[in-house]
């Protein structure tokens, strides 16, 4: 190329002049050699060509699609990375919120439970009360009825040894009615 681009400067000037040696001459530049070194260079030029700037050139093609590809990648997980946080995120309030309603429930039931036990231990008590109040008041007529009999009795045993004489049952039963309307009435 560079002797091409020589031989036409030197074209283009015109032939040298007697007076002026020729510069391919002064220089020692044969043509034959110098159109050799040409087709040497462009069939070596054509071998790199083919055998290593092609080639190279096609892995960079592929190196740049991957990178191309891997960046596509990298941006869509980042976006799904993204969706998921949120998607998480929206997830774990809704677990927070369901968790406090089952909190509020609870207690709530809790609460129920508490007032309703209160209330049964509460109404068993004022039962129990109530039963024992009525077991002191049968207890006491009981107590009274035996205290009004045996005060009967003693009557009818002191009656009999005051009048030292054995009264016959009906007489008893007549002193016995007649002592417990007494008392009764007492």
């Amino acid at each position: 190329m560079f002797s091409s681009l020589f031989l036409a400067a030197v074209e283009a000037h015109g032939a040298p002049s007697a007076a002026q040696p020729n510069i391919i001459e002064q220089f020692g530049i044969e043509p034959k050699y110098v159109a050799m070194q040409v087709v040497s260079f462009l069939i070596l030029f054509a071998v790199l060509y083919w055998k290593g700037i092609k080639p190279t050139i096609a892995a960079m093609d592929e190196r740049r699609t991957k990178i191309d590809a891997g960046l596509k990648y990298a941006e869509d997980m980042k976006a799904q990375l993204a969706a998921a946080q949120q998607e998480s995120a929206v997830l774990i309030k809704n677990a927070q919120l369901e968790a406090n309603k089952i909190i509020e429930d609870a207690r709530r039931t809790s609460k129920e439970l508490s007032d309703r036990a209160q209330v049964e231990a509460t109404e068993r008590a004022n039962s129990l009360i109530t039963k024992a109040q009525q077991a002191i008041e049968l207890e006491h007529k009981k107590m009274l009825a035996d205290a009004r009999n045996e005060i009967a009795r003693l009557v009818v045993t002191t009656t009999e040894r005051v009048l030292a004489k054995r009264l016959t049952d009906a007489d008893r039963a007549s002193y016995n009615e007649t002592a417990a309307k007494e008392l009764a009435s007492v």
